[in-house]
């Protein structure tokens, strides 16, 4: 009887040292440091290359060898800003305020398109005129759509696998995201935006025949929308050949691949690129990628890629461990931001090497970008969040099962 009671009292200060702990725990105890650490070491790259890339144009156009990586570094610290704020906020929030969020981002797309409001750049009205900076309406729209598909699959999940209308009514609200981009125009956040979806849906164990149909339909139709414009044509045109079309249409991707062939096993060096001299047009944007292999070679593209691939894994990781914990809203929150940050890097680089027709998309972390900088630092503040959570909700199930054991116990000794 003694042993029992002394066995009792231990499990109870065993209890009460982990209460402690877990309620002094530091904030770094709960974060996924492995995450953080690869998205703070891409962030730093970012910032080194966008430096790289934009010192002799800025120069040139602004007077100021430091100008972009000035504002760089601004949105970096708007970014971690917003990340530290995320952070702090529980991810049943955004489960309550879908329809808000969703709300925000048709307002935001209506907005873009007005005369005196968006602000057009190339011929796209792709950016909300704030004076001093842009705000870029897709790349809010790409995290609206995430939190909204998220809720949907998780109150309607039984629905979704069993019924095609309810299939389909996410993806009304998804192509209507869709057209408005369009209406911008910009193809490459909706080839994004369907492919986030088609990610969410599949994982969210829709029918195999209803994803089909969605997947052959999205493909159908963003074909006959590249094709229904001659300035798409012929940057379909130039990808198949560019060589043919490098006084013109595919001048850009000609001098990306001119850059990405100069770099070689070990780079040219850090600061040492040719093709950011004015030869290659948006350097520090959509190809800031073939100034990094041009500069760093073929070994440090493969350090950049490795690094993409952990943070991927870590994103999915953290997803799997929500679905275990039985918290299925934070798993399809965390495999969308995945679905997110992969897509428009497999893009971006794909683009950048000519495996893919040039689509206008930054490289997350690494371009020069206001918006689509402060929204990924958002968006892996919510895959830190759901880690947090995962955490604590894996320690009440730990203490929970330690106490139903120990009541067992007692039950045991009074018997």
């Amino acid at each position: 009887m003694t042993t029992l009671t002394q066995k009792t009292a231990l499990h109870a200060a065993a209890r009460a040292s982990r209460q402690r702990i877990e309620e002094n725990q530091p904030v770094i105890g709960f974060l996924d440091q492995r995450l953080l650490s690869v998205s703070l070491i891409l962030l730093l790259v970012g910032v080194v290359m966008v430096y790289s890339a934009s010192i002799a144009s800025a120069e040139k156009l602004m007077h100021n060898p430091a100008h972009y990586l000035n504002r760089h570094l601004i949105f970096a610290g708007l970014g971690l800003f917003a990340g530290f704020i995320t952070y702090q906020i529980p991810t049943k929030f955004w489960r309550h305020t879908r329809w808000l969020s969703l709300l925000a981002v048709f307002v935001l797309l209506i907005l873009v398109l007005i005369p005196g409001i968006g602000k057009e750049v190339n011929g796209s009205r792709r950016w909300i005129d704030f004076g001093l900076f842009g705000l870029q309406a897709s790349e809010l729209a790409k995290l609206g759509v995430i939190i909204f598909l998220a809720g949907y699959l998780v109150n309607q999940q039984q629905d979704v696998q069993q019924s095609f209308m309810a299939f389909m009514r996410p993806l009304f609200v998804v192509v209507l995201v869709c057209v408005l981009l369009m209406l911008e125009p910009d193809f490459g956040a909706t080839a994004v935006l369907m492919g986030i979806t088609m990610g969410m849906l599949f994982l969210g164990g829709v029918r195999i025949l209803h994803f089909l149909f969605f997947v052959i339909t999205s493909v159908v139709a963003l074909t006959l929308v590249a094709i229904s414009s001659e300035y798409r044509v012929q940057r379909i045109l130039s990808f198949l050949d560019p060589w043919q079309h490098s006084q013109d249409s595919g001048y850009q991707l000609v001098q990306s691949l001119i850059a990405v062939g100069r770099g070689e096993w070990f780079g040219v060096g850090l600061g040492n690129s040719m093709q950011k001299l004015f030869y290659l047009p948006e350097a520090h944007t959509d190809f800031v990628f073939a100034i990094f292999a041009e500069e760093f070679g073929l070994v440090g593209v493969v350090v950049l890629i490795a690094l993409f691939v952990m943070l991927l894994l870590r994103a999915f990781a953290i997803a799997r461990g929500a679905m275990r914990l039985q918290r299925p809203y934070q798993a399809y929150l965390a495999s969308g931001v995945g679905l997110w940050l992969g897509l428009q890097a497999v893009i971006n680089i794909g683009v950048n090497l000519g495996a893919l027709p040039t689509k206008g998309l930054t490289l997350p972390l690494i371009s020069y970008g206001g918006s689509n900088l402060i929204c990924v630092c958002i968006g892996i503040a919510l895959l830190l969040r759901v880690h947090k959570e995962n955490i604590r909700a894996s320690h009440g199930y730990a203490k929970n099962t330690s106490g139903n054991r120990s009541n067992r116990r007692k039950k045991g000794a009074g018997i």
